[in-house]
Parts: C-alpha cells; sequence; structure tokens
C-alpha cells in the first residue's frame, strides 16, 4: 500500500549558470491499495515521473511523505526498497548482460542466495515468455524484449508495491495487451500497482482507481466511474480536460 502526503520537488538548474528553479511536483497525495492498480495520468511533463522516483526512494522529497507498507520514503529508505519494485522509463537494461544475466544481477542485488535467484530467474523467464531470448546479449532487443527485462528485473525479489513509469511505451499492440495481462493478474495476487501513463484508453481499459496529474498537483482521484460522474462527462479524455481546468 502506498500513500503519499504532500509531496513536492523544486530542481535548480545547472551549476555555473543563473539558477532556474522548476518545480516539478508542487504537491501529490493519494492513495494506492493492495490488490488494485492505481494510474497516474497527465500530460508529458506533468510531474508523474518525478512522483515516482520520489516514491521508489531515488530522489528525496522536498516536503512531505510518502509511506510504501507503512515504511517511511525519507526515514526508512532500505525497507521501503525491500517492499518495493521499479520499473523506470527507457529500461537501461545492462546491454553486454543477457537476459538471465540481468535478473540474476538484480536478484543479488537484492540479497538473494544462489539457489533462490536461479528458481526465481527460471520462474520469471517463463512468466515473461522470455524463454526465447533468455541466454542472448540484450544488445539489439526490441522495446518489447526491453521491457519484459526491465519488468522481470523489478519483479524479481517478489515486491509487495510496483511501481511502472510509462511501461507500455513503444510498445506495439500484441506486446501492450500481453503486459496489461501481467499487471492484471500481478492486482488479482494482491500486489499494489501503480503505473503512470499519459494514455487514456490505457488507463480506462486497466486502472480500478485513477490520479490525475497536471502542474505537479493532482487535480482529481477516484475510479473511472467517479470521475465521469463528477466532471460530468462520457470519456475519461473529456473528463481528464475538465478535471485540470481546461476547455472542451
Amino acid at each position: 500500500m502506498i500513500e503519499a502526503t504532500n509531496l513536492s520537488k523544486t530542481f535548480v538548474g545547472v551549476p555555473g549558470q543563473p539558477k532556474r528553479k522548476v518545480v516539478a511536483v508542487e504537491s501529490v497525495s493519494f492513495t494506492a491499495n493492495d490488490g488494485r492498480i492505481t494510474g497516474l495520468l497527465g500530460p508529458n511533463g506533468a510531474g508523474k515521473s518525478t512522483t515516482l522516483r520520489m516514491l521508489a526512494t531515488l530522489i528525496k522529497p522536498d516536503t512531505g511523505n510518502a509511506t510504501i507498507d507503512g515504511h517511511s520514503v525519507t526515514t526508512d529508505v532500505l525497507a521501503v526498497r525491500q517492499h518495493l519494485g521499479f520499473m523506470p522509463h527507457n529500461a537501461g537494461i545492462y546491454p553486454r548482460l543477457t537476459t538471465r544475466e540481468n535478473i540474476r544481477y538484480y536478484a543479488r542485488l537484492c540479497g538473494m542466495d544462489a539457489a533462490a535467484t536461479e528458481t526465481r530467474v527460471n520462474e520469471l523467464i517463463e512468466l515473461l515468455d522470455m524463454g526465447k531470448f533468455a541466454d542472448r546479449r540484450c544488445a539489439g532487443f526490441s522495446q518489447g524484449q526491453k521491457t519484459k527485462v526491465a519488468l522481470a528485473r523489478a519483479l524479481v525479489h517478489r515486491p509487495q508495491t510496483i511501481l511502472l513509469d510509462e511501461p507500455t511505451n513503444g510498445l506495439d499492440v500484441m506486446a501492450t495487451r500481453g503486459l496489461r495481462e501481467i499487471i492484471r493478474q500481478l492486482a488479482n495476487e494482491g500486489h499494489c500497482i501503480v503505473f503512470s501513463s499519459h494514455i487514456m484508453q490505457e488507463v480506462a481499459a486497466l486502472c480500478d482507481e485513477i490520479a490525475i496529474i497536471s502542474d505537479g498537483n493532482i487535480s482529481m482521484t477516484g475510479s473511472l466511474e467517479t470521475l465521469l460522474s463528477a466532471t460530468d462527462q462520457q470519456s475519461l479524455e473529456d473528463a481528464f480536460v475538465v478535471a485540470i481546468g481546461g476547455e472542451l
């Protein structure tokens, strides 16, 4: 479970140049429950990735706090990381390692012993249908293959809470459908899933809860039905426009 309260983050310009402050996240509060898929929906630059990076303890919020399964992202960083799986935007897998070696490396970083690592690596290769490229170096992989490897790394230590930053970016239709099925299966198993996206259809099709983020703030939260009712609209796209104060 995730509980975020008034998270904020401001970045300062490049050292040696005139200082320019950029408010990436102004005040973000939302709750994501176990067994549910929560979508952070917003345009590029809205603060989605920065919010996920704060939740993943990669950057520290300037103000506010969040808890992951009861552990604070500001004061209990190691415990948060033990409970969390994070797949960042642009997977960042190691191209000179094979699929199996990428996953194995992350397992050992998470403190798993050799026997448990091999069992888990094999489970994930089967789950994500990676057998055909399990022992190939990742250089030259398609975007879909890279995404599967990155997701396997995020899941290797069996985290309760999973953060996915625009996971379907660059995927074709069939790869996107396959990933949706995996995400839904994880939620059905009781995991807390949060993913960011700017694709309306994806969020509408998959999410149990939606948090609309714009200019670093949460504009509205709720189920799809709740958002449509609150904005008196028939589609998520129109509800989004109304929620962020735009004109239809």
